[in-house]
């Protein structure tokens, strides 16, 4: 890669973290402010009905796909990405500052819903525009590897949102952290949008864009155009999505809770385990990305979903109330997550011509995370604290095997032009 490319993947990368910290905090602090916005007699019930507000914000995810793709398939990469930051950071703002449902009653939990929509809206719109601006920067050789840095940008956010979660609940107490503590994490993660802002504003247009818009190859509605001219790539994205974001959200996101809720190991203990073993997962990113690059995306994507399909059953088992238990369950499932998370950005980029890339990717990316990743924590959740705990394994295997069918049957992409 030249320097160039390499600043180019730099800079999208650093701003694409600071997008993923504002996601994050919801789910890192969600039994922590569960009852400022929704009161109850039950510390469960409260968590489950934060848990819907964060399934309902993946519920805009495959409109900000459509609109923010086809704006940044006519407007440039560049225009997105800042639009995208620019809704996030607003939201999570608004959020930190919003008062209680003690203070204003049902108005708290209609501004949490609202922030949470636009942040859902934004997080459509980011992966496709960021997808596309990371791969169209890099060499024709180095495309996974170049696409493995959105997946540690968006691991990067995770883990500064689950480190300002163990800082938090390390350093005060019980009525600090529920009462203002957790506003801390909003607020921090709004001001770093500002950061990301500036970034993404001084980074150069692709120069496959730049070659769409000289050559006049731009499509009126990009929407439509992939539609009626990509069906079978756009099924493809979404079938490839559905084993990874199902459990890329109950590993690594919702893990720390469910640990929490389930075994009762304090949520700080938790919390540390999980900033590991994201930190052994953004260490592995990069390398998988290469190992892609070298041998092809199919195998190392079936790698991902076949590990898990072996593996859910005794690792699920092995969730106690143990730190290094937990730990250990930790490493193995990021290490198997690798396979997809190194792949994802590159094979859907892959699909499909620049013209109507960010689209493809962003439209049915975000209809497959809505469906399987914004109701992962909710279904885990209920079947852990309704009796039904030994039935969580099975529910992610089943993602795993679909995920098999899936990978063993796409075509292989490593090597294809995709100017």
């Amino acid at each position: 890669m030249t320097p160039a490319q390499r600043r180019a993947v730099v800079a999208g990368s650093i701003g694409n973290a600071v997008e993923w910290v504002d996601w994050a905090v919801y789910t890192t602090f969600s039994s922590i402010f569960a009852g400022q916005f929704f009161p109850s007699h039950s510390e469960t019930a409260s968590l489950l009905s934060t848990l819907v507000v964060f399934a309902v914000g993946f519920l805009m995810r495959p409109i900000g796909g459509a609109l923010l793709g086809a704006f940044a398939d006519r407007h440039g990469r560049k225009k997105g990405m800042s639009l995208t930051i620019s809704l996030m950071a607003g939201a999570s703002l608004v959020i930190a500052v919003c008062p209680a449902y003690s203070v204003i009653g049902v108005g708290a939990p209609v501004v949490l819903v609202a922030a949470r929509l636009v942040q859902g809206f934004s997080a459509g719109g980011e992966f496709g525009s960021s997808s596309a601006f990371l791969i169209e920067s890099a060499a024709p050789g180095r495309r996974a590897f170049a696409g493995s840095w959105q997946q540690v940008s968006v691991g990067a956010g995770t883990l500064i949102a689950s480190l300002m979660g163990f800082l938090l609940t390390s350093t005060l107490g019980d009525e600090a952290l529920h009462t203002w503590g957790w506003r801390v994490a909003f607020g921090v993660g709004g001001l770093l949008g500002l950061v990301g802002l500036w970034l993404r504003m001084n980074v150069e247009e692709t120069e496959a864009f730049t070659r769409v818009s000289a050559e006049g190859r731009k499509k009126a509605n990009a929407l439509r155009a992939m539609l009626v001219e990509h069906p079978g790539a756009a099924l493809r994205v979404a079938g490839i999505t559905i084993a990874g974001t199902l459990i890329y959200y109950v590993w690594v996101s919702y893990m720390p809770s469910y640990a929490h809720v389930t075994t009762g190991i304090p949520l700080s203990r938790a919390l540390l385990a999980n900033t590991i073993a994201l930190g052994v997962f953004l260490l592995l990113l990069p390398f998988g990305g290469l190992l892609s690059d070298r041998i092809g995306r199919k195998p190392t994507m079936t790698a991902f979903a076949a590990g898990f399909l072996l593996l859910s059953w005794p690792l699920f088992h092995l969730v106690s109330g143990g730190f290094w238990s937990l730990l250990a369950v930790e490493l193995v499932g990021v290490v198997l997550i690798v396979g997809y998370s190194a792949n994802c950005a590159v094979v859907m980029a892959e699909q499909f011509p620049p013209e109507v890339r960010t689209t493809g990717i962003g439209l049915p990316y975000a209809l497959a995370v809505a469906i399987f990743g914004g109701t992962a924590p909710y279904v885990t959740t209920w079947l852990s604290t309704s009796g039904h705990r030994d039935l969580v394994w099975v529910y992610v295997a089943t993602a795993a095997l679909i995920g098999v069918a899936v990978y063993l049957t796409m075509p292989e992409t490593k090597g294809r032009d995709i100017s």
